[in-house]
């Protein structure tokens, strides 16, 4: 590892970091100086190091972290290019500390290259040596700004009041490969709340962040692409789609068919432009037909389980029609956004800054989208069309994985937002933490169905978040569009100023407006945010909001939603927060966070450090209630027919006075706080929430071991008893089983109440910190070379997420028990026995009675084998539900990568309420059946011979098409699928493919019995008569029948030859005959006759556009030396003669000397020679 050096650049330099940096970048190759580093680069961070810390902290001093770029902060966004980071680890003295410790990295964006010191933690681990620690960043293809965070959870920091939490700043989230970063929405400001500053006591580790930028790739121009013109009988294109091969009512007459596909990219002027187009069909679209946002398919829905292969892919031009173009340039202001217009699928984040709640829109959408920066100014605007039905949907996880249902069937593929959120138990629309889950790596769903699985079980609620100790019950948030709702279009434009785009003082003011229409319920929402942000001073953000909705009755209703919030330091002593939240009853926006219309909050508190030990906190908040609750929402009809729109309950008006004062002692390693709490509450429509009523609250905090963590916590009244605030005592075990990952065991109890029943909770959570899951590379775990990639193996296996048993070896224990049902009402309304709310209405969700218990297992250790299995069973009073699941993929020899899973899981969240009052004998809507499938797969791909190839696969499935709709009929399905397909190529004139496949599947409905088959068989062979002339012939059959009649038969053969005029122009003549014998529908018809066929390759566009200028040969590899020398380091020196030694005897040079010295005898492959000569 490079040492530290006094000089200014701190490492020694890279040979190749004048190609990795970008060369026209204005700011120099040295690391400046504190005080003069760019707006990019974030101040180090200086925190206290507490007693108690672990034996590799530097004492009862100041530690201090420093972090920043190894020069320029800017990369290009090739997918290829490096940027190196360099920390140090130092006391109050300024001395590097003298114990290795491990720093973990984790990125908003790229990936970590080198060897990750500890695989099996969150995050990329690299080690500190003497206090120094160095990374390489790697950029991807995408241009934006980089948050990197380096943290040392070994040394312990104390959080006194000078520090805000960093989850302040407010920085895009965490994106995910694969996905296309889904929303790229920011991290919100958080909300305050009267207990907001008890969230500044307590440990965590050192840390520090800072930024760099990928900046936008100007590539050399590519072009690829094919045009194709085919004349021959109409409905015998048998190479084209199926569907329009021997299509009924198409024969006859003569057809030419125009068919054209092209994808570009590169330099056009100061602008990147990325385009592509197919005449045929959309270009997200696949070879099962499904066209989804942002293309992309699950490890559930691929042909085949395991490719043998372990390449990866981005989907570089995403668009459901048959258009993608975009131009996109690095802007020119210093750490604005980049510059873009473009065309096709797209995200929101311009519309969800930190600073927004009410105006903010996560959307997934498909359209025009514009951005560009005039200065300081930045203007962005958007356009969407083929939008369908727009729902949300929000229901309580019951601690298992799945099936949950949501309330519509046939999703749009790709338009969902997944959202897990924390809300106060007794308080709706106080949200205390928000989480997007992403496809594949958090979820699965089926777009049918309309149903999530889960990779993991998620708890109902959810103890200790914070050392203020409030209790939080869990939702999941969803946000889709359906086939079907009414097609709409929206627009969108918003302005924001941006004062300061450094990291730590982001501060801009902004308007936002969209409208979208959706015929006769059309919905506008416009509005102003700003955020001030005084580094680590405080934060400042307001916002106001405006929507007018048409409802299903053809009303219009408008309302409006404010928010002023402060959080913030006085001094080095003092630290206070401030805030106002109002919505009005009929205000809406369902693509935000959860809110609670007809609610008014306002407060502050104080938070004081009296001494080094003692604290004193003060506060004051008012909560009004007003307008109408929400109303049942499901019932006998709702499953047939569900609205987007909740039913109008009863009259909602009272107000809750709260006023709280505390003292918080640090005793030893102990924190402990008692505080007096006054809640006057005032019911204007009835007596049952008025009242006044005092509680002392104590809570504990004692640190038994370094890893284990005690907390208590009891609320005595004194005076009265509020109706939603009895008696409670709570009780926690946290056991920190590595870094990032906490198991905690918790019990609570409380009294009854005037509404409240006495209740108790005991859970058991393996409780998971995703911030440090942010480096995008932690699916490479999951990857087996040749096998399979990362996204791949974590889709088929991966838990992502446990505690560290043994080397690669991890375990997920949950465990949750609910004593009794908890449907009382709120403030802010009657909570109803449903499975899904819909629209803001989440506050309308009560919890059931019941016990559930999860053990998962995942072993990743072994490069070539990955293993996981888990099994979760709930036992309740809305029914009970079993998950099971069990995986393992790898190699069984170096050409053979096998793959097995099965899944079993009932319905997680279907019933009925009593009150729907549905009789019907022998059905049980609580019931749906288990839906189960296990999947089997083999790849045989030899690494050193690529002559013959083969993929197999057998699936069993059963009730994959269970839904609530369909429960009156008590219909079952099961259904067995094999297929395979091999291909041989002996040599570079034959090749010949193989396929067959088998779908078999038995279905009961109303006690009868139907069974049906399908067989596809395929065969090719192609011979190459020489390097211009082609032959090539293909038979297929497909064949169905079934016990109730429906068979059917079609067969399909073509032969055509070919002759490459050019090596990029091709002429076939070919003759296709087919024959179809549907026996329930069309009878038999069959079509033949000749065709030709023209296609020509594209290599470039008007202008050489996409033209390759040929790149002279070199005799050897040029080797560019270090910029600087750092006291001729011995390590540099070597890894310079190791680099030019393997340049010069590489296997092609030595290929090239050989010819060269050899007459050419016998003509042998380049890859031949290679693996002869080795």
């Amino acid at each position: 590892m490079s040492q530290l050096s006094p000089t200014p650049g701190g490492f020694p330099e890279d040979p190749a970091t004048q190609f990795q940096q970008n060369p026209a970048s204005p700011i120099q190759q040295t690391v400046p100086p504190p005080s003069q580093q760019t707006p990019l680069q974030a101040p180090p961070t200086t925190q206290e190091v507490l007693p108690n810390s672990t034996p590799q902290t530097v004492g009862d001093r100041k530690a201090r972290i420093e972090f920043a770029p190894v020069g320029d902060p800017r990369v290009q966004a090739d997918g290829r290019s490096t940027i190196k980071l360099s920390g140090q680890i130092t006391d109050d003295k300024g001395q590097l500390i003298n114990k290795d410790v491990m720093v973990t990295l984790t990125t908003t964006a790229g990936k970590f290259v080198g060897a990750d010191q500890d695989k099996d933690q969150p995050g990329f681990q690299v080690r500190a040596i003497g206090g120094e620690f160095v990374a390489t960043l790697q950029s991807e293809i995408k241009p934006q700004q980089v948050r990197i965070r380096a943290g040392v959870d070994k040394i312990k920091t104390r959080n006194r009041v000078r520090q805000l939490p960093p989850r302040a700043i407010g920085q895009p989230s965490i994106p995910y490969i694969g996905e296309t970063d889904t929303t790229g929405e920011s991290k919100p400001f958080p909300q305050q709340n009267d207990t907001s500053l008890f969230e500044l006591i307590g440990n965590k580790p050192l840390e520090a962040y800072t930024q760099v930028e990928f900046t936008t790739y100007l590539r050399p121009s590519l072009v690829t692409g094919i045009i194709n013109l085919r004349i021959g009988q109409r409905g015998t294109d048998y190479w084209g789609s199926r569907r329009d091969f021997l299509a009924p009512g198409e024969s006859g007459g003569t057809q030419v068919d125009f068919y054209s596909a092209v994808f570009a990219t590169g330099k056009v002027g100061d602008w990147l432009f990325t385009g592509a187009y197919n005449s045929q069909r959309p270009l997200n679209q696949d070879c099962e037909d499904r066209n989804r946002l942002f293309g992309g398919i699950q490890f559930c829905e691929q042909q085949y389980p395991v490719y043998g292969d372990s390449s990866t892919f981005t989907s570089t031009a995403p668009s459901i029609d048959s258009v993608y173009a975009r131009f996109e340039r690095s802007s020119s202001v210093p750490g604005a956004e980049t510059d873009y217009l473009m065309w096709g699928d797209y995200n929101t984040q311009e519309f969800n800054r930190s600073s927004q709640l009410y105006t903010a829109t996560s959307r997934q959408l498909h359209g025009f989208k514009a951005n560009y920066n005039f200065g300081n100014l930045q203007v962005t605007g958007l356009y969407a069309n083929n939008i369908e039905g727009f729902q949300r949907d929000t229901f309580v996880p019951n601690g298992t994985s799945g099936n949950y249902f949501l309330s519509k069937r046939l999703i749009v593929p790709g338009s969902e937002i997944v959202y897990v959120e924390a809300e106060e138990i007794q308080r709706p629309g106080t949200v205390r933490g928000r989480e997007q889950l992403y496809r594949g790596q958090d979820y699965e769903i089926d777009y049918d169905r309309g149903t999530l699985l889960f990779r993991r079980p998620i708890l109902a609620t959810d103890f200790f978040p914070n050392f203020g100790g409030v209790t939080l019950v869990r939702r999941v948030v969803v946000t889709y569009q359906n086939e079907g709702g009414e097609d709409s279009k929206l627009y969108g434009g918003r302005l924001q100023y941006n004062l300061s785009n450094d990291l730590e003082n982001k501060t801009f003011v902004a308007g936002s407006y969209l409208r979208e229409d959706q015929g006769d319920q059309d919905f506008q929402l416009y509005g102003a945010d700003f955020l001030v942000s005084l580094g680590n001073s405080g934060r400042i953000v307001g916002e106001f909001a405006r929507s007018n909705s048409d409802l299903l009755t053809g009303q219009e209703v408008t309302g409006n939603a404010y928010r002023l919030e402060a959080f913030g330091n006085i001094g080095d002593r003092l630290s206070a927060s401030a805030y106002y939240r109002g919505v009005e009853p009929n205000f809406a926006n369902n693509a935000t966070f959860s809110f609670a219309p007809g609610q008014t909050r306002y407060g502050a508190s104080l938070l004081a450090r009296v001494t080094d030990t003692t604290s004193f906190t003060v506060g004051y908040d008012l909560e009004e209630n007003y307008g109408r609750s929400t109303g049942r929402i499901v019932d006998f009809f709702d499953l047939f027919n569900p609205q987007p729109q909740t039913r109008v309950g009863d009259r909602v008006s009272n107000e809750l006075r709260t006023f709280r004062a505390g003292i918080l002692q640090r005793i030893g390693n102990a924190d402990a706080s008692l505080e007096y709490v006054n809640r006057s509450r005032d019911d204007r429509v009835s007596d049952r929430f008025s009242g006044n009523a005092s509680q002392l609250v104590s809570r504990l905090k004692l640190p038994l071991t370094q890893s284990l963590t005690f907390q208590a916590q009891n609320e005595l009244n004194i005076n009265g008893s509020d109706p939603l605030y009895p008696n409670r005592t709570t009780f926690g075990l946290d056991w920190k089983a590595f870094q990032g990952v906490t198991v905690r065991l918790a019990h609570q109890f409380y009294d009854d109440s005037e509404l409240l029943r006495g209740n108790s909770f005991t859970t058991l959570d393996t409780i998971f910190d995703r911030k440090l899951a942010e480096d995008t590379a932690i699916t490479g775990r999951y990857s087996v070379l040749s096998g399979f990639n990362g996204l791949q193996g974590q889709g088929a296996v991966g838990l992502d997420q446990g505690f560290r048993v043994a080397p690669g070896l991890k375990v997920n224990v949950g465990y949750q028990y609910i004593f009794r049902n908890i449907f009382n009402a709120t403030a802010a309304g009657n909570r109803n026995e449903q499975y899904y709310a819909v629209g803001q209405t989440a506050s309308s969700l009560g919890l059931f009675a019941g016990s559930v218990y999860s053990v998962g297992l995942e072993y990743t250790d072994n490069p070539d084998f990955k293993a996981s299995t888990r099994f979760e069973y709930r036992d309740g009073d809305e029914g009970n539900n079993l998950v099971i699941s069990a995986a393992a993929s790898g190699k069984l020899s170096p050409a053979l990568t096998a793959l097995v899973r099965f899944q079993q899981a009932g319905e997680a969240n279907v019933f009925l309420p009593t009150s729907a009052g549905i009789v019907s004998d022998g059905v049980r809507f609580q019931e749906l059946g288990d839906t189960s499938n296990l999947r089997f797969g083999i790849a045989y791909r030899d690494p050193s011979n690529d002559k013959f190839n083969a993929l197999l696969k057998y699936e069993w499935r059963q009730n994959f098409d269970s839904i609530p709709e369909a429960q009156l009929t008590g219909s079952t399905a099961t259904g067995h699928v094999f297929s395979a397909e091999a291909i041989y190529a002996p040599n570079w004139r034959w090749e010949f493919y193989g396929k067959y496949a088998l779908r078999n599947g038995v279905t009961y409905d109303g006690g009868n019995r139907y069974d049906g088959s399908v067989n596809l068989a395929q065969m090719r062979a192609s011979y190459r008569l020489g390097y211009r002339t082609d032959l090539a012939v293909e038979g297929r059959w497909i064949g169905q029948n079934s016990n109730s009649g429906t068979d059917y038969d079609e067969f399909g053969i073509a032969v055509e030859s070919g002759y490459y005029l050019t090596p990029d122009l091709r002429v076939g003549l070919g003759y296709s005959f087919g024959s179809v014998d549907d026996r329930d529908f069309t009878g038999y018809r069959s079509e033949g006759g000749f065709y030709v066929n023209i296609s020509l390759k594209l290599n470039e566009l008007l202008g050489g556009f996409g033209l390759q200028k040929p790149v002279p040969r070199q005799q050897q590899e040029s080797e560019v030396g270090p910029t600087a020398s750092r006291n001729g380091n011995s390590q540099s020196k070597l890894i310079n003669r190791l680099r030019l030694s393997s340049a010069q005897n590489s296997p092609d040079k030595l290929v090239s000397r050989l010819k060269q010295t050899q007459p050419p005898v016998v003509e042998e492959s380049k890859a031949e020679l290679i693996k002869r000569l080795r």
